[in-house]
């Protein structure tokens, strides 16, 4: 049987043609995205102080896609310093304000505005995305923050119902045995939510230790880094699809989503528009070659981002997706905050996910770097939570498969790093207050 194409591509070309029964092709998503640029710009040129100074003497007609290359970036540290600065409306039209602190810093948050109709955009993403995944009639719980209008869960609420399909804002996972209930007693057949907090489902026995059954067909995944071990432990657990979601609250939440292809995210072109670049030099990558992702919106009144460094690296998928659709397709990410152990060793989450997810018993971990006692040598501590008992054979495991991390193993023979494990036998997951990434605690700076 043929693989349906991505719900994405009907939905943009409603969008940019008026009708989404009409085919869609890159040139007319092109010349859509070139006149929604030019709007942008003349936007925020004429209604941000933040873009009416950044732009100053600058020519801001667009005659084709490439013009934007002439135009500066805009930093995370720009939100941080200039927030209201960036506002295209007045106070009184916003609707939402979403503060952001990265997990393990202490600087100024970043702070987004949105107005009633840029939430509109998301919830119409959501309504239409979702579709790739489960259909009218399904029951989804979704464990992300929902209480509060207009926060991620409710507008994901709001999307499915418009799709004739029930969900159930949970809320963060904070005891399993509660929520595996809560997925049984509402007949729950697909879940969205973190990948730990999912995992951690999955991985729960009962008191005669055995697993809950659960009748899911689908599981979204989003907020953070997706490693393949977890990926494979729930489609083996539940004999579900495990899909990834790409966003980000600067992108309006949603950006990016796999249809069943499983290979890359297809893009919500018809509101964002992505460049790949060099991280050093900021220039554009050749095509397929893999870079930092910047981000411009281009439906935002509120406050719209141009040329937004979003600081997350990947690349563009230049083969056609088995699906068959024309949108562009986008590499599934890893962990976007790299911490560098020396000068050309760096550690990513990423690099953590995949070799200690693959161990049955952890059930989540936390990473801390410190300052040694001499020289250049730094400390990390590895705080691991275990499923049930553990042995010296488990710290031993746990040891040897740190060393499959090159950087680590590299600075490790070096005597440039010690590490130290605290392991912790629990059946509770670490409680999580908010959906920011999980990041390395780098405190080798601190006084």
């Amino acid at each position: 049987m043929a693989m349906a194409t991505t719900s994405l591509e009907p939905w943009i070309s409603g969008k940019i043609n008026g009708d989404s029964a009409k085919n869609l092709t890159r040139t007319q998503i092109e010349n859509y995205q070139l006149q929604k640029l030019q709007e942008t710009l003349l936007w925020a040129v004429s209604n941000s102080k933040f873009y009416k100074q950044l732009y100053s003497g600058l020519a801001c007609e667009m005659g084709t896609l490439k013009d934007l290359l002439q135009l500066p970036f805009t930093t995370p540290e720009d939100l941080r310093q200039n927030p209201l600065d960036f506002l295209c409306v007045s106070q009184n039209e916003i609707n939402r304000i979403v503060t952001l602190q990265s997990s393990g810093t202490t600087g100024k948050p970043k702070r987004l505005f949105f107005t009633e109709a840029d939430q509109e955009l998301t919830i119409d993403f959501f309504h239409h995305g979702m579709l790739t995944l489960v259909k009218p009639g399904d029951r989804v719980l979704i464990m992300l923050p929902g209480g509060t209008p207009g926060s991620v869960g409710d507008l994901l609420r709001l999307g499915l119902d418009r799709a004739g399909i029930t969900g159930i804002v949970h809320g963060l996972v904070s005891n399993l045995e509660s929520t595996l209930e809560q997925i049984q007693e509402n007949k729950i057949n697909a879940l969205v939510g973190i990948p730990t907090q999912v995992l951690s489902l999955a991985r729960f026995k009962d008191s005669q230790g055995r697993p809950v059954p659960l009748s899911l067909s689908r599981v979204l995944l989003s907020t953070d880094y997706v490693p393949l071990a977890i990926a494979q432990e729930l489609e083996k657990t539940w004999g579900c699809k495990v899909f990834n979601h790409y966003g980000m609250t600067e992108m309006g939440l949603g950006g990016g989503l796999e249809c069943e292809g499983f290979c890359g995210y297809h893009l919500r072109e018809a509101d964002l528009y992505l460049e790949i670049i060099d991280p050093r030099s900021g220039l554009p990558v050749e095509e397929g070659q893999r870079g930092e992702i910047v981000l411009t919106t281009l439906t935002r009144r509120g406050m719209p981002l141009i040329r937004y460094r979003t600081g997350d690296l990947s690349r563009f998928i230049p083969e056609p997706c088995v699906c068959g659709t024309v949108l562009k397709r986008l590499e599934l990410l890893k962990s976007r905050e790299r911490v560098y152990l020396t000068e050309t060793e760096c550690l990513t989450m990423a690099d953590f996910d995949e070799v200690l997810f693959a161990l049955p018993k952890v059930m989540d971990f936390e990473v801390t770097l410190t300052k040694g006692g001499v020289g250049k040598e730094s400390y990390l501590q590895l705080r691991v939570q275990l499923k049930g008992s553990f042995s010296l054979a488990t710290q031993n495991d746990l040891s040897d498969t740190l060393d499959k991390i090159s950087a680590i193993r590299n600075a490790r023979q070096l005597g440039q790093l010690k590490v130290m494990l605290l392991l912790i036998s629990s059946t509770e997951l670490i409680v999580r207050k908010s959906t920011a990434k999980r990041q390395i605690l780098d405190k080798r700076g601190s006084d």
